[in-house]
């Protein structure tokens, strides 16, 4: 006999529990419980599983040599920088995830792509969340013409698919895959079932008739994706669009892409009239950047093909508690504790009297170990009061005995710095051991450790 079931699922790995846990005994992964519902039904009753990849008969094994590489068609979507992250353009038949903060521009975005993919294709945009005299409205600001554009404002996956059917398109844009519902799923939207359930039909659609599908999903409160984890595991790429809504910038990055890299990432500039690619993020991120000011120290970083220069800032100042205070922003905790922690210990300096709070401007987030060296220069600034020359750039990874360990694409770095102006450079000993770097306008200094560092820093001062 049918009947209802409660029960709550783990969102990181889908473990069902009949009460709420605040650990789960699975995965070990805290305050993942959500509550689901559940229509129970008879076996024989059960809904069939259907693959992700449409079988076309019985599949045999083919031997690795026999095998084709497939040329994957893609499509511009008008977004050169988008294009950049999505490895080339949207590949035809895939599935992309965009994720984002709300209000961070993704629903723009896409209106934005619109224009562009409607010229040679038919672009179906499915809606959950706003009406389409809304969806007009925000296509008049953009200046969307839409020619090939079709709205529909429906949550049902049965009556959206059907929609399809009769439309045809090449594209579907997807706002959002949490408010979409199934009825054969007796829970309500954006519950961990109802959001596999229409993920995996829309996935089977794509995958079926060769149709592209963007689809936006929410973020929790702790930053991931709304829903369970297994939703980024289905689709072929995952974006994820950030910035801080109170600034003008974004950046689009890849973490997951079965079609391109995942090191890439796109910047743009939220105006009135939309989102508008920005060409030179080097430029961008140190425009202001103040003169003659201690604990400012640039670095270059390498994202994906490209080289960014961007400004660390440190702030060091003594504390009025037993425990001082650490803040990052655009840095790993972590690393920020352990250049610490070498400074202390190699250059006795007294670090743990003082707060430290670091900043990387623009919204950046430094990962590479290539930005160390420029950390350590600018907490050394901040707490010694030195200056740094605004000429000057660092480059280099320190190990715990302060030594600086050489990096990869030294020489595409100093490239993008002699470009935007700097005329120092502080790059590891050991890459200009080994291969020349030859340069008009900029001074390359090769170190060997931080104690190099400290010596410069007093000499200039």
């Amino acid at each position: 006999m049918k009947g209802l079931k409660t029960f709550y699922i783990c969102t990181e790995c889908e473990y069902k529990s009949a009460k709420w846990l605040g650990k789960c005994p699975s995965c070990g992964a805290w305050n993942a419980f959500v509550e689901d519902v559940q229509e129970v039904a008879p076996a024989a009753t059960a809904p069939k599983r259907v693959s992700m990849i449409p079988s076309l008969g019985d599949n045999h094994a083919v031997g690795f040599t026999d095998l084709e590489i497939p040329d994957y068609m893609r499509r511009t979507t008008g977004l050169g920088e988008l294009d950049r992250v999505l490895g080339g353009g949207l590949v035809h038949g895939s599935v992309v995830l965009l994720s984002g903060e709300p209000g961070i521009g993704k629903s723009t975005l896409l209106m934005q792509i619109c224009d562009s993919l409607g010229e040679s294709r038919r672009v179906l945009y499915v809606s959950g969340e706003e009406s389409g005299g809304q969806l007009k409205l925000r296509a008049k600001r953009l200046g969307v013409v839409g020619n090939s554009l079709f709205i529909l404002t429906e949550s049902n996956i049965e009556s959206i698919l059907k929609e399809v059917d009769k439309i045809k398109p090449d594209v579907i844009i997807v706002d959002s895959i949490q408010t979409i519902y199934s009825a054969s799923v007796n829970s309500a939207p954006g519950s961990t079932t109802q959001v596999k359930e229409t993920a995996l039909s829309f996935i089977n659609k794509a995958k079926s008739d060769g149709i592209s599908v963007i689809m936006v999903g929410h973020v929790n409160k702790e930053g991931s994706i709304a829903g369970p984890k297994v939703l980024e595991h289905m689709v072929d790429a995952v974006l994820y669009f950030e910035g801080e809504r109170q600034q003008a910038y974004r950046i689009i990055r890849a973490i997951k892409n079965r079609y391109g890299s995942t090191n890439e990432i796109g910047v743009f500039e939220m105006t009135d009239k939309g989102l508008i690619e920005v060409d030179n993020p080097s430029q961008m991120l140190l425009a202001g950047r103040p003169k003659n000011i201690s604990g400012n120290c640039a670095v270059c970083t390498i994202e994906g093909t490209r080289p960014i220069i961007a400004e660390i800032q440190a702030l060091v100042t003594p504390t009025a508690f037993p425990a001082p205070r650490r803040t990052t922003n655009g840095i790993d905790y972590n690393r920020m504790c352990l250049i610490i922690a070498v400074l202390e210990k190699r250059l006795g300096l007294k670090f743990y009297q003082n707060d430290v709070y670091l900043n990387v401007i623009g919204g950046m987030r430094l990962d590479e170990p290539a930005t160390d060296v420029a950390l350590a220069m600018a907490l050394i600034s901040s707490m010694t009061d030195r200056i740094i020359p605004d000429d000057l750039i660092a480059i280099g990874e320190l190990g715990l005995a302060g030594e600086c360990r050489s990096v990869s694409n030294l020489e595409q770095r100093i490239k993008e710095a002699e470009r935007l102006g700097f005329k120092h450079a502080i790059v590891p000993y050991r890459n200009i051991e080994k291969r020349k770097i030859e340069t008009e306008s900029i001074n390359i200094i090769p170190i060997r450790g931080i104690y190099e560092v400290l010596n410069m820093m007093k000499e200039s001062n």
